[in-house]
């Protein structure tokens, strides 16, 4: 590879072709670097996306890369890669705020698992990206660093909870973002900055906070994963290859290789319809359409049909939730949180169902019949589609309109976070632009085949293009 078959600048290269170009010596891990640092300098002001400057030791972390190439010693597949990583994980030396002004001084004594996993394979951090307050919201503003912006519209949703992370990597601010996702905290931003993404199955990114003073609750431990955003599935590969190393800390890690048993072929895909009460946009439903028909023309049997229990999947996600929020969480949120969470979360609560000690363990055990319900779907057709919102990215801030708004955001969503309850894959794939915003669509797969569900977001992007390219070209 050189320069001049390697299109445009080093800002705009896949993770895969930076990290060729470094292991081949044809650039520097100093140089894309400073490539990624001025387009940081450049385009993050107005975006507001990363929101901890690291850039004096990534530069430092370049040298020492390149002197260990010099040297001739082992590199990982992200050898040199600028990277970026989200406010709400540990990262020695640096303040897990989780979008908290109180926690400013909660600092990272270790390195989380997923941050020790990018160092081991040569990434290097240009800086930490904004979340929402405790990251719980689908839109990401916080007192203490801020609103985020959608470089595709200063008007919109860059998506949250990683919408820093989403909008960093859209405009340039590294090869590929780290994010995570418990209702929809990677697909959202995804969908909204015209990212591809993978929601790991459950078990494969190994997760813990060193920094946290207790563990989590239990359905949250079994509904959030760790995970990277990019512009291109090749990137997404690559991220998730290097994030899904063992670590110890992590009772939930599993061994299990990234690429599995080679289906049947056709591949059978159920192209899952929306409830009849989730109101659908035409021109966004006409995209979901064609990303059917791209499979299709790449070789998928592709069929419509109902999604298995869909709405009862997305009420128990949001009950099992809530009621741990309240058990565990509610009484340090009401004491540091600004009012915009509060009411938002109020807003969740009014969309859920109360849940005491018996309701709480039926809805667990409910949630294991959900599950193989989903199951034996993915045994039919070992891929799912379905859009990612059936209407159009919103406005910024749009659910701080009202609870009845919220619940229209989320019930438009529905497809995206019932996915947390169940512990699958999913991907999300670009599939165009309407008005000039991004549109997507996702892939769900069974247990541990990110395979299967990257394969078919692959398949979509070598009929579209990757998205952000129609973003940069805007820049003349």
């Amino acid at each position: 590879m050189t320069h001049s078959d390697t299109a445009g600048p080093i800002w705009q290269w896949s993770a895969p072709k930076i990290a060729s170009a470094i292991r081949t010596g044809e650039i520097s891990a100093a140089e894309a670097v400073e490539a990624h640092s001025a387009r940081m300098e450049a385009a993050n002001p107005a975006l507001n996306a990363v929101v901890v400057d690291l850039r004096e030791d990534a530069r430092a972390a370049a040298a020492q890369a390149d002197a260990d190439r010099a040297a001739g010693r082992p590199a990982g597949p992200l050898h040199g890669v600028p990277v970026t990583v989200k406010t709400n994980v540990d990262f020695k030396g640096q303040a897990n705020t989780n979008g908290i002004a109180a926690f400013r001084d909660v600092i990272a004594p270790e390195d989380s698992p997923v941050v020790a996993n990018l160092r081991k394979a040569g990434a290097i951090a240009l800086g930490l990206t904004n979340t929402p307050e405790f990251s719980f919201r689908a839109f990401t503003d916080n007192p203490l660093h801020g609103l985020t912006k959608n470089p595709w519209s200063p008007l919109h949703n860059p998506g949250g909870s990683s919408g820093g992370g989403g909008a960093a990597v859209a405009a340039g601010i590294g090869a590929i973002a780290h994010g995570n996702d418990i209702g929809g905290s990677l697909r959202f931003p995804a969908w909204c900055n015209g990212l591809a993404t993978i929601k790991p199955t459950l078990g494969r990114v190994p997760a813990y906070n060193p920094s946290a003073p207790v563990e989590r609750p239990l359905l949250a431990q079994l509904m959030s994963v760790q995970g990277p955003m990019a512009r291109e599935v090749a990137s997404v590969r690559l991220g998730l290859e290097a994030m899904a190393a063992r670590d110890w800390r992590d009772p939930f890690w599993c061994p299990v290789p990234l690429e599995g048993p080679a289906p049947d072929r056709p591949v059978r895909v159920l192209y899952a319809q929306p409830d009849d009460d989730m109101d659908c946009d035409p021109a966004v439903i006409a995209q979901i359409d064609a990303a059917a028909e791209m499979l299709a023309d790449a070789g998928y049997a592709v069929k419509k049909g109902p999604a298995p229990l869909l709405k009862e999947t997305w009420q128990v996600w949001i009950d099992i939730l809530m009621a741990e929020v309240q058990t565990m969480q509610r009484e340090v949120i009401d004491k540091v949180a600004s009012p915009a969470l509060t009411d938002t979360l109020d807003a969740y609560l009014a969309f859920a169902n109360p849940l005491d000690l018996a309701g709480y363990m039926t809805a667990i055990a409910q949630r294991s019949h959900l599950v193989r319900e989903w199951m034996r779907q993915l045994e039919e057709t070992p891929l799912i589609l379905t859009a990612a919102s059936v209407q159009p990215v919103n406005l910024l801030n749009e659910d701080l309109e009202s609870a009845q708004r919220v619940y229209e955001i989320f019930t438009a969503a529905r497809f995206i976070s019932a996915m947390n309850l169940l512990g699958l894959p999913c991907a999300i794939a670009p599939v165009g632009t309407l008005n000039g915003l991004p549109n997507a669509c996702q892939l769900v797969a069974g247990r541990f085949r990110e395979d299967l569900a990257l394969d078919a977001a692959q398949a979509i992007e070598d009929r579209i293009g990757i998205l952000c390219r129609k973003l940069w070209a805007r820049e003349g």
